[in-house]
This record gives C-alpha cells, sequence and structure tokens, in this order.
C-alpha cells in the first residue's frame, strides 16, 4: 500500500536555536498537521527563553536560490512567512512570490508580519517594514498580525475588538484580502477574522478562556503556520482560523515549561496523548487476557 502524499507546506523565517519559534518549530507544527515541512533560512539568531540577543539576515542571494530550487523540486501546497530580518531579504522574497504568481502558482499564502520579539528586540529594519507593507502585504493571502504589529502597520491603536476592527479594515486597504487579528495580549483572548467578498468586508470573532500558562514562546508561529497547514489541506479561511486558534490553545496549555524565560509551547502534544491513548488501550486488552 502506498501512502498518500502529504502537502508540503514551505515556510520562510529565522532560526531560533530554543525551536520554540522560527524555521524549527514550523516544521514541528507542519508535522503535527500531517503535512510535510521545506524550510528557507531567512537569519539566524542568538536567542533563549530569556530573549533575542542577536540577529544575523541571511544572505539574500541565498534565500532566492534556496526558494527557486524548493519550487522547482516539490508541489508547495501553501507558504508560510515569519521573521524576514531584513529589507534585501523581504526583497527577495517578494520577488520570488511574485514570479510565482505570474505562473500561477502563488496560492495559500499566510504572511505572519514578525517586526519585534515579546522581549523587544528589532528582528526587521525600518526599510523592510517598509516592503512588507508596500510588497508582501499584497502578495499574501491571509495576513496575522498580533495587536501590536497591528498597530505597528496600520498606526492605530489597538486595544479593543473595535480597535482591530479599524485596523483589520485598513490592512484591506493595504491589500490584504484576509487578516486575522490574534488578540491574545489583550485582556480577552480574542481573535478577529476579516475578509473581503463579493458581499462586503465580513469578520468573524474567535474567543477562547486566557491560558495559566507561562509557556507562550512561539504562539504567532504556531498560529500562522497552522493556518497555512489548513488551507494547504483545503480548509475555509474561517475552519482555518479557528482550527489554528484551537491548536495554539491546546500547544500551550501542554507547553513543557523550558528554560528561565518564557517557555515554548508543545507543537507536537498530540504525539503524547496518541501514545497514552496506545499505552491504555494496551493496558486493557492485557488485562482482559
Amino acid at each position: 500500500m502506498v501512502a498518500e502524499k502529504p502537502p508540503v507546506v514551505l515556510t520562510i523565517a529565522g532560526f531560533d536555536p530554543s525551536s520554540g519559534a522560527g524555521v524549527t518549530a514550523d516544521i514541528k507544527t507542519i508535522a503535527a498537521h500531517g503535512c510535510y515541512g521545506v524550510a528557507c533560512i531567512t537569519g539566524l539568531t542568538v536567542q533563549s527563553t530569556s530573549g533575542v540577543r542577536r540577529v544575523e539576515p541571511s544572505d539574500p542571494s541565498l534565500v532566492a536560490e534556496t526558494l527557486e530550487e524548493l519550487s522547482a523540486d516539490v508541489e508547495i501546497a501553501a507558504v508560510h512567512i515569519g521573521m524576514l530580518a531584513s529589507a534585501r531579504v523581504a526583497r527577495a522574497v517578494a520577488e520570488f512570490l511574485g514570479r510565482r504568481g505570474k505562473k500561477g502558482r502563488a496560492t495559500n499564502i499566510v504572511l505572519d508580519p514578525v517586526l519585534r520579539s515579546s522581549s523587544g528586540a528589532e528582528l526587521l529594519d525600518v526599510p523592510g517594514v517598509k516592503l512588507l507593507v508596500e510588497k508582501l502585504i499584497p502578495l499574501a493571502d491571509v495576513v496575522t498580525p498580533n495587536v501590536d504589529e497591528a498597530a505597528a502597520i496600520t498606526g492605530l491603536p489597538v486595544t479593543s475588538l473595535e480597535d482591530m476592527k479599524l485596523a483589520a479594515a485598513k490592512l484591506h486597504d493595504m491589500g490584504a484580502p484576509a487578516v486575522v487579528i490574534t488578540g491574545g495580549h489583550l485582556d480577552k483572548a480574542i481573535d478577529l477574522l476579516s475578509f473581503t467578498s463579493k458581499r462586503g468586508i465580513q469578520q468573524e470573532v474567535f474567543k477562547a478562556e486566557r491560558q495559566r500558562s507561562n509557556s507562550t514562546h512561539g504562539t504567532g508561529c504556531a498560529f500562522a503556520t497552522a493556518m497555512a497547514c489548513h488551507l494547504a489541506l483545503h480548509r475555509g479561511l474561517a475552519e482555518a482560523a479557528l482550527l489554528a486558534k484551537t491548536y495554539v490553545t491546546a500547544a500551550i496549555s501542554y507547553g513543557h515549561g523550558l528554560g528561565r524565560g518564557p517557555g515554548p509551547v508543545h507543537h507536537l502534544y498530540r504525539m503524547g496523548q496518541q501514545r497514552m491513548s496506545q499505552q491504555r488501550r494496551g493496558t486493557g486488552s492485557g488485562s482482559e487476557s
């Protein structure tokens, strides 16, 4: 019996040595959703759960060659874009996606506009932010900023659900066909999905109980990558957003509590659930024999 080929999801992001965020975390998320992950590293970081100490952007020519090589070899069902590190790298990514679009093969692009780390380190320079707004947002199918990123990009305060709706409308004006603003930083964990349709702008709100956990490193990466996976699996926007939120909520609750700072979410928590289920079945069958 030949196994069915899983959808290939490409993550374009930085390297986090602690594996809470960045490409290694993205690969875990992609695997958790039954897809196959390939990656292009946009930059190296010196960081741990305690924070980001240094960012070293990749050579943009290396990024461009990696993306061309991967896309020539495998059929990419979805693309996740995370940290870009510099304007030169952002331009290389935008040019690659633009060429794919002209060939009719650029689909399911999820842009997570990573601007700063939670510890305050700059992860994209000012020219890079400008290029992200002008070039990458219009190329993306979904943009997934948190409230701080939405505020930085739009210039609007984003501290409530009404603010999120106004920011989403401005992101639509900037060329984003669909937006998910994640509100994990707010008092209530609210996410807003906003998308354009023939009937105008439609919006849906997703709510969840706030998790009492310090294992929150990489939540934005996990959410955006999970969204890309669900789109690769042919799920609609609303279902993809809901399932991605559910996944991140569970990944936080199962967090390991590693390190001296905010620990990583548990991207592969389902493997532990499956193992426990198998152990219970084994114990049950043994007791009956």
